[in-house]
């Protein structure tokens, strides 16, 4: 089963999207060519394109998962006008090709960058991209590996429920494998700048256990008829550390940006 099954709608109502900082960040560091071309691997429920789309011209989303592609249509095309041109595509980002002729000045890898033969995509992703685009990967630490108290409290409740193992839908998590710059410099794209982007978020109870729904290791289908308990033990766990309601969480994103060695610098 797909380690993301029946989150898709969790996905898209209770994931944060990406900071201004870091979209801007992104749009600084692609080149301007017209038209300017953004391929969002890993779509999902499209947060990553919805913030980037006013910096692009024309785009292409892709997910392995119809579920997230159908929530990222719904987004997207809400959005968009006609000055932009938006394709979806339901595929693996190691097997995509996209159009002839068709050439990302800016690839973004949100979050997905684990699920990927990293290698293999790489490889794939050197036969379209353009001479200077840049490839974008990116992520904030998930509840399961942050540790303020509150979030640290939430992780051990999923324990109780799911076990010490961190799951990946109905299979467990499996380790890292070597870093990302690694990879990365070990392909096409090995001139890597790395930059972090602090953010700081408010969540309610209710839009944690949104966002639980959202992962691979609290997906609701885990829990079967024990939901209820869940939901409970989770508010019961974080009711002592809600000040007025909220919930503070200092994150902060992780930006590798690569391109080939002959390429110029973003702007």
């Amino acid at each position: 089963m797909n380690a993301f099954a029946g989150t898709s709608d969790y996905y898209r109502r209770f994931r944060p999207g990406i900071p201004i900082a870091l979209a801007a960040l992104l749009d600084q560091a692609a080149p301007t060519d017209s038209p300017r071309r953004l391929l969002d691997i890993g779509t999902g429920p499209g947060l990553v394109a919805h913030t980037l789309l006013r910096h692009f011209d024309d785009l292409i989303a892709v997910d392995a998962d119809a579920e997230m592609l159908t929530e990222a249509e719904a987004m997207l095309r809400a959005t968009i006008d006609t000055a932009h041109r938006l394709q979806l595509r339901h595929a693996l980002a190691e097997d995509f090709l996209p159009p002839e002729g068709w050439q990302p000045h800016l690839v973004t890898c949100g979050r997905v960058f684990h699920w990927l033969d990293q290698p293999r995509f790489l490889d794939r992703l050197s036969e379209y991209m353009a001479p200077d685009g840049v490839v974008a990967v990116f992520s904030d630490r998930s509840l399961w590996t942050a540790d303020s108290p509150w979030q640290q409290a939430v992780r051990e409740v999923v324990q109780d429920f799911l076990g010490e193992q961190r799951r990946a839908g109905d299979g467990v998590f499996s380790a890292q494998g070597p870093p990302y710059e690694e990879v990365l410099r070990a392909s096409a794209f090995s001139h890597v700048t790395s930059t972090v982007v602090p953010v700081r978020r408010q969540w309610k109870i209710s839009q944690v256990l949104g966002y639980l729904y959202s992962t691979s290791f609290a997906a609701p289908h885990l829990f079967a008829d024990r939901r209820d308990a869940f939901e409970l033990a989770v508010t019961n766990a974080l009711t002592p550390f809600a000040d007025s309601g909220a919930l503070t969480e200092d994150n902060a994103f992780t930006v590798l940006t690569a391109r080939r060695p002959s390429a110029p610098e973003g702007r």
